[in-house]
């Protein structure tokens, strides 16, 4: 198996599309030579600029997204693009939706394409999901894009993975702002307002406009207006991710953010083998310690300080 990953790692180097779609299927199963994976792969990455596309469901995020494509190929960038499904851990990739609406890049060389579920990986979405990005990232990508369905903690995570963040709305999410301010409003870089030629865009923008007067930070998110069926508003969505790409790197933001995202990532990658190790090598010990604590012999407190002691003396993996 250590021959196959490093022929894999050697084929994802060298830009073939099959070693690509091999490895990122190895990070969405998460199996046990992930670690190796990643001891190859990642000193071939951190090119790549990473922007997330999320937002309600319907809002037009894939014709965004292709049309985002299509803006990026113009100006000679090799594009990934990730099309992650949160909500279906057991589809193998569910969105292949998203991917058929993207079939006018399906034969352009400089573009990959991927629906991504998290199937079997023990860190769900938080890990997943930057370790796919790294493959793409190692295959050549100038840019890669990452989409998801829906809002909600699990978008809010894949958006942590993302150098700029961009949030689709269309005219009536106004009706939803309580739900939507309660996640991914606060995530935004970029907004885009799509479908900005139906009634009640303007009503949306003004709302929009009102709701960011209110918010801290020394940097307001910019305010797009698209319409994706049409192509109206791509060339300045472009233009204002570039902006904020421009202002973080001139601040220094963009590697203090991508710092926050490695801290995130490890703790999240050490509470996994804490949490796997559980299972595999203190079963018993736990389920003791479990009986002992609703027996009021020890309290939570101190079991979890005794189950640590254990676990942080068995030797651990590189899963």
């Amino acid at each position: 198996m250590k021959a196959d990953v490093a022929d894999l790692v050697e084929g994802v180097l060298r830009g073939e599309r099959r070693a690509v779609a091999r490895l990122i299927s190895l990070v969405e199963d998460g199996g046990p030579e992930l670690g190796g994976v990643m001891d190859r792969l990642y000193p071939h990455t951190g090119r790549a600029y990473t922007v997330g596309i999320t937002g309600a469901p319907g809002a037009g995020k894939s014709t965004l997204t292709e049309r985002l494509i299509t803006r990026a190929r113009s100006d000679g960038l090799v594009v990934g693009v990730l099309a992650v499904d949160p909500s279906s851990p057991f589809s193998g990739g569910a969105l292949l939706g998203d991917r058929v609406r993207m079939q006018s890049h399906a034969t352009d060389d400089g573009v990959f394409i991927r629906s991504m579920a998290t199937r079997g990986h023990l860190g769900g979405l938080a890990l997943a999901t930057p370790e796919a990005v790294r493959v793409l990232d190692a295959a050549g990508s100038d840019v890669v894009i990452v989409e998801t369905v829906g809002v909600g903690q699990a978008e809010v995570e894949v958006t942590d993975a993302c150098d700029t963040t961009v949030v689709v709305l269309t005219p009536g999410f106004g009706d939803h702002v309580q739900a939507a301010k309660a996640g991914l409003l606060e995530t935004a870089d970029v907004f885009v307002l799509n479908k900005s030629d139906q009634q009640g865009a303007r009503q949306a923008l003004r709302e929009l406009r009102q709701m960011l007067e209110l918010g801290d930070g020394e940097r307001k998110p910019d305010i797009v207006q698209t319409s994706a069926t049409t192509g109206e508003g791509i060339d300045e969505l472009w233009t204002a991710i570039g902006k904020h790409r421009a202002y973080q790197e001139e601040k220094g933001l963009l590697e203090q953010r991508r710092r926050r995202r490695i801290a995130r990532e490890l703790r999240a990658i050490v509470a996994e083998r804490f949490r796997s190790r559980i299972d595999d090598t203190a079963g018993e010990v736990f389920d003791d310690l479990v009986a002992r604590v609703q027996r009021r012999e020890l309290d939570p407190y101190a079991a979890a300080d005794a189950l640590v002691d254990l676990l942080s003396e068995v030797p651990g993996d590189r899963r």
